[in-house]
């Protein structure tokens, strides 16, 4: 399996003889002949996966570089802002209330847009300041308040549900745009949209010629390179598809499509109502209390009082509401297993509980969605699921070395290899070939970053046949 598999000449050709298949390092000797409806594709994946490879790769290998550095940057964080995290455990915590009150008073600027109470014994409470001068806009400063003294330890800019601070918010940035803005998504999403492709293409080629390829053992130079290429290639291709099918959903193209998909088959995540239910009265409550603060009406104890008396327990996220028609919103945050992510919505006014959501009651499509990011992004498990990601982007980083390496082991490293043979096509049976590009035209319509950049390899790799074929006829003339 590649991600820059050596440029091969296809198999199945009648046209004879040449250099040996860069894909199977056997001595000069013919290419077996190819059994069954499948084989005619053979030569077409081949290409495919070199295309791939060729001009992919250096978008996965950024990815890949900047996903090991994410997966690290959890435990990094936790030393890095160790000061702000972290606290003496002592005896009894103060009021909710009061913390809050300690934080506006060290940075009274913005307003409050979110408390994460203390989880745990030697844990600060955080208070998400938003609209604060110099945070950007879909970021929030994050005051670190000691849960035992008041005592304010710090505040860092935070970014994501997941409370990313500036470490990693700057390789999370890294890894999704590059930077960019939304521009940059572009590239993410090209990679997201190829790898899966180029893994899927590596295990049919391994697989259809393992016995050729078990000889490579032993072997030195480009043999050997493709030996460890392919063995590496096909242990990882599993974490590879799954990487590949959870980067689309949070995409900008795809995961629209994927949005639109699971909503008309009603498998959209659900959200808690956070309509108040107390009238003008709620109303005249908020806005009473309303001072950037976080305290509105029945005040944050007993709002918190009520969310723990629902079964809401550490961590939890608490949002005030957003008007005088809304009600606060309270949410487990545990995105570790097993997950917590009940919420309540709580009238502001009489602290009352005006809607419940489980997580038991999700549709299965939505706990599929939300299970799948967190073990993307290294949260389900913890430290395990940090691991096993920089393993797997270690290995992508070696597949990308490795392909490259085989091309220019292979003496013509500024070729584009042969092309398919021409008639390639006309080989496939029918009710092969039908259903296969019904089928790529519907993914490529979902995901579009594949199927544009496939009609642009189709488009050079025709040229490049015919090239080859007009040489070929002026070589025999």
């Amino acid at each position: 399996m590649s991600t820059t598999p050596s440029t091969s000449p296809a198999l199945g050709s009648a046209r004879a003889a040449g250099p040996p298949s860069d894909e199977v390092p056997q001595a000069a000797a013919p290419a077996p002949r190819s059994r069954g409806p499948w084989a005619p594709l053979r030569p077409l994946v081949l290409r495919l996966h070199f295309y791939a490879g060729v001009f992919v790769a250096p978008f996965l290998l950024i990815a890949a570089a900047t996903g090991f550095l994410y997966a690290g940057a959890f435990q990094a964080e936790r030393l890095l802002y160790s000061h702000e995290l972290t606290v003496p455990a002592g005896g009894t915590t103060l009021p909710i209330s009061e913390q809050v009150d300690a934080a506006r008073e060290a940075h009274p600027e913005g307003t409050v847009s979110a408390v994460r109470p203390s989880p745990e014994d030697g844990a600060t409470t955080r208070v998400m300041l938003s609209g604060v001068k110099g945070v950007e806009a879909t970021h929030t400063l994050a005051v670190f308040v000691d849960p035992y003294t008041g005592k304010v330890r710090g505040a860092l800019e935070q970014y994501g549900s997941t409370g990313a601070l500036p470490l990693r918010t700057w390789i999370d940035e890294f890894h999704r745009d590059l930077h960019l803005g939304e521009n940059g998504r572009l590239y993410s999403e090209l990679a997201a949209s190829w790898l899966w492709v180029i893994a899927g293409g590596g295990l049919v080629l391994w697989f259809s010629r393992r016995r050729a390829l078990r000889k490579v053992r032993g072997t030195a130079g480009r043999r050997r390179t493709l030996g460890l290429h392919g063995t590496v290639g096909v242990w990882a291709a599993v974490g590879f598809l799954f990487l590949s099918a959870t980067g689309l959903t949070w995409s900008t193209y795809a995961g629209a499509n994927i949005d639109v998909l699971r909503t008309s088959l009603g498998q959209a995540t659900p959200s808690v109502s956070a309509a108040a239910s107390g009238g003008e009265h709620a109303g005249h409550d908020t806005a009473a209390g309303a001072g950037g603060d976080g305290e509105h009406g029945a005040g944050l104890d007993r709002i918190l009082a009520a969310a723990r008396a629902e079964g809401l327990g550490d961590p939890v996220e608490m949002v005030p509401p957003a008007d005088a028609s809304s009600a606060y919103v309270v949410k487990q945050v545990q995105r570790s297993w097993p997950e917590k992510q009940d919420a309540v919505a709580i009238d502001p006014a009489t602290g009352a509980v005006t809607d419940v959501l489980r997580f038991d009651d999700h549709p299965l499509l939505a706990k599929l969605t939300r299970w799948g990011i967190d073990l993307h992004t290294g949260v389900l498990f913890g430290l395990a699921n940090q691991l096993a990601l920089m393993l797997l982007a270690a290995s992508l980083i070696l597949l990308i070395v490795w392909g490259y390496r085989m091309w220019w082991q292979r003496g013509r490293g500024s070729a584009f290899g042969r092309p398919v043979p021409r008639g390639a096509w006309a080989q496939v049976p029918p009710y092969v070939l039908v259903p296969l590009m019904a089928g790529i035209a519907v993914v490529a319509y979902f995901v579009p970053l594949l199927g544009i950049p496939l009609v642009g390899f189709l488009v050079v790799d025709v040229v490049l046949g015919e090239i080859a074929h007009r040489r070929g006829r002026r070589a025999a003339l």
